[in-house]
């Protein structure tokens, strides 16, 4: 199994200059992706832009948007051009993952509608596929990416109608970090809508999850989580409750997440301190 890390763009206090080292850092620890999470009305850094970044100072990590939350940005075209232009700019690197989202701040700040939102994502997609094949509706937007018919697409979601539309749109399909649901089961449901849809390829499985490591990781984990998730009520605590804090927490959960069918773990940080790049790298080698 694969083991990736998120750039610590929801962290309170993190600059730019923090977030390209843990970039270099992850790539030179042998980490697999870089993830990153999509908020509207957050500090967060953009993630597309991010990404950009992240592309100028590594050769050959992945990058991942994990996820994008793409229902709010309107109409695919400008959508479709900035993907492309970092999967250029990064040598077909790219992997775009999608869901719907659950916040509705984030739509509410674009002016479009929350309701229907999954369904504009299916119609968003399929137009940016259009378009990096060079049929969009709006005549040839450039550039092509790397790959034919575009960067490969992770759907996330843990609901029935995430998970059909990961079965018919995408490459892949991303489970969410602190889920009450068990993954193995997630899985399960994940490859059922795979089959039946018709597909005969092999889905990737993808998985996120937080950690807070070193001497101060569970009381960073706590605070993290708690101002992160201000507005979720008890999904804050119980989303502490479950970041991996300790090395030995790190290689149980990785044994669990490989036994129950992912193909790549992803962890997010609560700590914007590149040292975490470390010691993910080593716990997750012993």
């Amino acid at each position: 199994m694969d083991v990736g890390v998120g750039l610590p763009t929801t962290v309170t206090g993190v600059d730019g200059r923090t977030v390209l080292e843990w970039a270099r850092r992850a790539e030179a620890r042998g980490l697999s992706s870089l993830g990153v999470l999509d908020r509207l009305v957050a500090g967060n850094q953009e993630p597309v832009v991010t990404l950009a970044a992240a592309a100028a100072v590594t050769r050959r990590i992945r990058l991942a948007t994990t996820i994008l939350i793409a229902a709010y940005r309107g109409r695919a075209a400008v959508l479709a051009k900035q993907l492309a232009t970092v999967d250029e700019l990064s040598g077909g690197r790219l992997t775009v993952g999608v869901a719907a989202g659950g916040r509705a701040d984030d739509f509410a700040a674009t002016g479009e509608p929350y309701e229907r939102r999954g369904r504009r994502l299916d119609a968003l997609v399929t137009e940016m596929r259009e378009i990096w094949a060079g049929d969009g509706p709006g005549g040839d937007i450039g550039p092509r990416p790397v790959l034919p018919g575009g960067p490969p697409i992770w759907v996330g979601g843990h609901t029935d109608a995430a998970l059909r539309r990961a079965a018919r749109l995408g490459q892949g399909w991303i489970a969410g970090g602190s889920s009450s649901v068990p993954y193995a089961d997630l899985v399960a449901r994940a490859r059922a809508a795979w089959q039946a849809e018709g597909r005969t390829d092999r889905p990737r499985m993808v998985a996120l999850a937080y950690f807070s490591l070193g001497t101060a990781g569970a009381e960073q984990a706590v605070a993290h989580m708690r101002r992160y998730y201000a507005q979720a009520g008890p999904y804050a605590d119980r989303a502490a409750a479950q970041t991996v804090t300790t090395e030995g927490a790190l290689q149980r959960t990785l044994k669990e997440y490989e036994s129950a069918g992912c193909d790549e773990l992803i962890f997010f940080p609560c700590s914007g301190d590149p040292d975490q790049v470390d010691l993910l790298a080593e716990a997750a080698r012993t």
